[in-house]
């Protein structure tokens, strides 16, 4: 039976205006939502350690919300500075670990740029550095903590969909996470959802399909990509949400959907549920 979890990433301007402050209690506020997943950030670095980790999963288990992590933004998995790609596998590990602390099984992982090599090139050191990373976690009690690398939303960056689904390729423990709004951007509002989704089963099975990592926003851009992130109220660009959460019926697919919403994630990620269960409701019914 499908199983898709919504939640948004980080905190939202309603929960500020409620002067929630704690991840614990933001926590609450989203399970009080009807919401069920929620994305921790460490876009900056890993600062928690590990007795908030273990405070943070145990408050989420107890709000039934499925937690995953976002690492840090400067990973660069194709630098071509040596150093900065064993940092990169740092900043993976301490996420991961970070990870395992809170009880999360996902941990969000940025391309990061091209290092003025071409895309295969790029890709090829990209993919070294992953399976670096790999046996890192492997060798320290991390290996079920699933890397998802994420599609990225400007066209000079690596992480267009094929490459990230080569990423994929390395280990079946390594989950796409496809932002459909940075996947819209690379594509100036040509994305179907089919189109990617079958490119996916066929690349790397209907397993991780259907239990793929999913970011959704509606997005700005320009004739580079991703320019800025925007509201569902927006009705200019795209991706509009509802064919998705049809693919996800007709497929049976049980995906996580974190939404990055500029501010209103909370709100936005329950628009997409509620949608989404009238179509589980219609669908079972029919």
């Amino acid at each position: 039976m499908a199983d898709v979890k919504f939640g948004p990433a980080g905190g939202c301007e309603r929960a500020a205006a409620e002067n929630i402050k704690s991840t614990e209690k933001l926590l609450e506020f989203i399970a009080a939502n009807g919401l069920n997943a929620f994305e921790y950030q460490c876009g900056r670095g890993v600062m928690v350690r590990q007795p908030k980790g273990a405070a943070i999963g145990k408050k989420a288990a107890e709000c039934g919300i499925k937690l995953s992590i976002h690492a840090p933004y400067y990973i660069s998995l194709a630098s071509p500075e040596e150093e900065k790609r064993l940092n990169s596998i740092k900043y993976i590990f301490q996420s991961a670990q970070a990870a395992d602390w809170m009880g999360a099984d996902r941990i969000v992982v940025h391309p990061g740029g091209l290092g003025k090599k071409s895309r295969e090139e790029a890709t090829a050191m990209a993919m070294e550095t992953l399976a670096a990373a790999q046996q890192y976690l492997d060798g320290h009690g991390l290996g079920h903590v699933h890397m998802c690398p994420e599609v990225m939303g400007k066209i000079n960056q690596l992480g267009d969909l094929s490459e990230v689904l080569e990423f994929c390729t390395l280990d079946e423990r390594i989950i796409p996470c496809v932002d459909f709004g940075h996947l819209n951007s690379r594509m100036q509002g040509t994305m179907d959802y089919a189109k990617a989704l079958d490119e996916i089963e066929n690349k790397l099975g209907v397993d991780r399909l259907r239990c793929m990592h999913i970011h959704f926003s509606k997005i700005e851009y320009t004739s580079g990509g991703e320019k800025r992130h925007l509201t569902f109220a927006d009705d200019i660009y795209g991706p509009q949400y509802e064919p998705l959460m049809e693919e996800f019926v007709r497929r049976d697919m049980s995906p996580t959907v974190i939404c990055e919403s500029a501010g209103t994630q909370t709100d936005d990620a329950a628009e997409m549920m509620r949608y989404y269960r009238l179509l589980e409701t219609a669908d079972r019914k029919s």
